[in-house]
Parts: C-alpha cells; structure tokens; sequence
C-alpha cells in the first residue's frame, strides 16, 4: 500500500474502501476488504451502515490503530452542537473511540438555504473542537467546491485537510482539485470507476489492453497518479485485490493527457448547487 502525508503528518492510504451501498448488499463486506488489504474504509452517517462496519472491525484480527477510518456528518445535521451530536452517533455506531478522518458531507442543508456560510462556520468551529481534543486525527470537506471552501478559509482556525469529491476519467474537475491542491487539500475520489460508462469507454478499454491491466486497474492508477486518493467499490475478493494492484506500472505522460481530455463521462448527476438526478434528500 502507498501513502500520502496529510498537512498535520498523519498518514493516509491512497486507496480506500468504499461502502455507499455495498454494505447493505453484504453485511460482511468490509471485513473481506480489510482481510484483502485495505486499510482506509470510508463510510458516512448518511449510508445507515455505521453499525454493520463497526460489527465488521471487531471482528477483524488487524488492530484498530492500523485502520483509517472516515465518517461524515450529513447536511441536515450542520451546526454546532448537532455535528457533535452526529460525531458521537458515529463513534458509537462503528465502536471505535476516535475517528482518523470527519468530514462535512454537503456544504448546505438546502438548496435554498441562504445561511449555508454561518452553518458551514458553526460546523467546522465543532470539528476543530473535536480534533483539538483528539477524538480526530484529521478533519476535512466533502463535495465543496471553491466558492463553498473560502468563506470557511477566511474563518477557519484549523485549515481543512481533504476535500472527497467526485473524480474519475471523464470528469476531472481540476478547477476544483488545482483549488484544493494550492490550499494544501488531499483530493478524495469518491466514485473513481466512474461507473460502467466509464469501464466500458473505448480509450479506457484501449489503454487497458495497451498495459495488460483492467479498466478499473487504469482508472484507479490514472487517480494515483494525478496525486488523488481513490475510494472505489468492489463486491468481489477478486476485484478488491485487483482494485489493491495499481503500483507496479505507469500511465505514460501521452496516455495521461489522453485520459485527462476525455469527454464527460460517467457523472454522478450530483453537484452542491444543484438538484441532483440521484435523491439527496434535497
């Protein structure tokens, strides 16, 4: 497994576990994806699968400070005291005492929301709370874009430390990973298959035979090598260690550009400003 530094020191995998979903389809999934190799499992309050992961990481023989675990708090929960109150839902849910990673998961409530900056500020001033009196080891955004991220900048005691954003061939978003890059920001790829739109597109598919590897193998080393962390998905133990076994060769710098110049391709239909075409809730 490779690593990259967060801005405070700590260690973070560069490829994690996604459980939007996968959960729910099966019980015992992330303790196969640990005893598969991963390290960083990523989860949020929204997914309703907290407490099967914690069941999961009791179970699992790899002691708990070996782990990076995440959680988010979700949108109808920003604030002070009801992020404090979510956080600690999590904690009790995944059975574990403190978090690796917590991160706001929508900048607002509601599209129509016109004190989204004041919850956004009260949110982050909890987190801080948290992290100083280490319950975190680091604390972070999810889904915002620039416009979200300064206001929180200009007031923030503690700079955010990952922003976890849709990222994936054919739909880069490097306004978006330029900003968080220049503000010292590791960029988190949730959805870094891209879905079957993408494993299935014909440069994809190309490349991958170019290199001998799989349309995920190449999506996911595309991530790794634009500096990204990458949280993709898998339901079998034979994807998930295929998923693992993207450090043993190199994109050319031709193929990158090739990669990075795609059409749009595969996206979510989720954006913070916008209606998405998948329910939120909004």
């Amino acid at each position: 497994m490779e690593y990259s530094i967060l801005k405070n020191g700590v260690k973070i995998p560069m490829i994690g576990f996604g459980t939007w979903i996968a959960v729910k389809e099966d019980s015992d999934i992330v303790l196969k994806a640990i005893e598969a190799g991963y390290r960083l499992i990523d989860t949020a309050a929204f997914y309703d699968n907290e407490e099967q992961i914690g069941e999961s990481l009791q179970k699992s023989s790899v002691p708990r400070e070996e782990l990076f675990l995440t959680s988010k708090v979700w949108k109808t929960n920003l604030g002070y005291d009801k992020t404090i109150r979510s956080f600690e839902r999590s904690l009790k849910n995944l059975k574990t005492d403190y978090l690796d990673l917590f991160l706001i998961h929508w900048p607002k409530n509601h599209l129509d929301t016109q004190d989204w900056i004041q919850e956004d500020q009260d949110t982050w001033r909890a987190m801080e709370m948290l992290y100083k009196a280490g319950k975190i080891r680091a604390i972070g955004l999810s889904n915002f874009y620039p416009h979200h991220m300064i206001p929180l900048l200009e007031n923030a005691e503690i700079k955010p430390m990952v922003n976890q954003i849709e990222f994936h061939p054919g739909f880069t978003q490097k306004y978006v990973t330029d900003y968080c890059k220049e503000n010292d920001m590791i960029v988190e790829a949730w959805s870094p298959l891209g879905r079957a739109a993408v494993l299935s597109d014909e440069v994809i598919c190309n490349l991958a035979e170019k290199y001998g590897r799989t349309p995920a193998q190449i999506c996911l080393r595309f991530t790794y090598q634009s500096g990204i962390v990458s949280l993709p998905k898998a339901s079998s133990k034979i994807r998930m260690h295929q998923n693992l076994e993207i450090f043993d060769f190199e994109i050319s710098n031709e193929d990158m550009s090739v990669i990075y110049t795609l059409p749009q391709t595969g996206w979510s239909g989720e954006h913070p400003d916008r209606r998405p075409l998948v329910d939120l809730g909004w």
